[in-house]
């Protein structure tokens, strides 16, 4: 296939709409450059990186509506590690998982130790949305705030009928700092930085409410065995103190702080809601439109607004169109590896410029019309 150039006018000032790793801004790489690389190589457990800790924690909490009695938990490894962790010391006898794609299906699968029973796992078609169900006997209910596989969003929201004490685990891994929620109707709200943080991996978070901590402190004062990097009591311990287990990665937390100080200074979770749904809304319009081009999530309602995943005719191969856009600087809008959908899949995180997404779409026209 001959080379394909794409005109200067069609192509972002920043061409990365990866769904994770995600764009980091300019200006918190210079940050970095100047104050963050200073912090590289020195303790974690003295004041300069337990300031910034401190500074990640109460930028979160700020951020997230300041919700009375919850807590900024963070320890060790990306949200894969917290799949595992909440299994060992937070779920105590048996959860029910609301699954739309590969990530809550992964929790599930973490859900199957010994100690507790099988979970009841909803399961629906990729790029569908079910519903959690009260159930008794169940103390643990985990979904995907966002599927970032499939671009499916779930509202924020208890289960009604739920047993007392009944826990609500939302993974926001790629929602987190991009769409707006009401703290108060989860328990666990859990997330690793690299997508709308603009940050990097190897540290997870989580806000958890009051019941949250006291339950994961009471199954450790049991004799379940807990190992000390999959302690949650641990990471509370020293959460509260400003650090974590091991040396957490310096760079992350630098970056995260940086994107957080960003987001409140232009208007906080709010605004940085309006900034994401602006920018899917255009795509999602543009893909109706388009002929040969179909928003993957057929329900309005269901469609994320911080991944968009949209499918093409089966004439057009999408996998041609993405090897065309990386040669041109716009790279990682491939479907997620294990659908194998005729798609792209393109984030609109916060820091995405909405002026991009649409020469984005415009690039897309010009290729399709050369592979025609």
């Amino acid at each position: 296939m001959p080379e394909i150039k794409i005109p200067t006018e069609f192509l972002p000032v920043d061409g990365r709409f990866g769904c994770g790793p995600s764009k980091v801004r300019p200006a918190q790489l210079a940050a970095f450059a100047a104050e963050g690389a200073k912090l590289m190589g020195t303790s974690h457990r003295q004041a300069p990186v337990k300031n910034l800790v401190k500074r990640v924690q109460e930028g979160l909490m700020e951020l997230f509506h300041n919700p009375a009695g919850y807590e900024i938990v963070l320890g060790n490894g990306g949200s894969t590690a917290f799949w595992d962790a909440a299994a060992f010391s937070m779920v105590e006898k048996k959860a029910q998982n609301l699954v739309h794609g590969e990530f809550g299906a992964k929790f599930a699968n973490s859900l199957t130790n010994p100690w507790l029973e099988k979970p009841t796992v909803i399961s629906g078609e990729p790029g569908s949305r079910l519903e959690l169900k009260a159930e008794a006997g169940v103390d643990s209910y985990a979904y995907a705030q966002n599927e970032t596989s499939t671009g499916v969003v779930t509202p924020v929201k208890r289960v009604a009928g739920a047993d007392a004490g009944a826990l609500m685990f939302t993974d926001a891994t790629s929602a987190a700092g991009g769409i707006d929620f009401d703290a108060k109707e989860t328990d666990v709200y859990y997330f690793a930085p690299q997508k709308n943080f603009a940050s990097d991996g190897g540290l997870w978070f989580a806000l958890m409410s009051p019941a949250a901590i006291e339950r994961t402190e009471r199954i450790a004062a049991t004799n379940r065995y807990i190992p000390e990097f999959l302690s949650v009591k641990t990471a509370i311990d020293n959460s509260r103190l400003n650090q974590t287990l091991n040396t957490p990665a310096i760079a992350t937390l630098f970056f995260l702080a940086e994107q957080i100080d960003w987001m409140i200074a232009n208007g906080g979770l709010a605004w940085a809601d309006q900034q994401t749904k602006a920018a899917s809304d255009y795509l999602y319009s543009w893909a109706d439109a388009a002929s040969f081009a179909t928003p993957f999530v057929s329900n309005p309602e269901h469609r994320s607004q911080v991944v968009v995943t949209i499918d093409f005719d089966e004439a057009i191969q999408a996998t041609e169109i993405s090897k065309v856009l990386r040669a041109n600087g716009i790279v990682d809008v491939d479907s997620y590896r294990k659908l194998g959908r005729n798609q792209l899949r393109v984030a609109t995180f916060t820091a995405t410029d909405l002026e991009d997404v649409k020469k984005l779409t415009k690039a897309i026209d010009f290729v399709v019309g050369e592979l025609a």
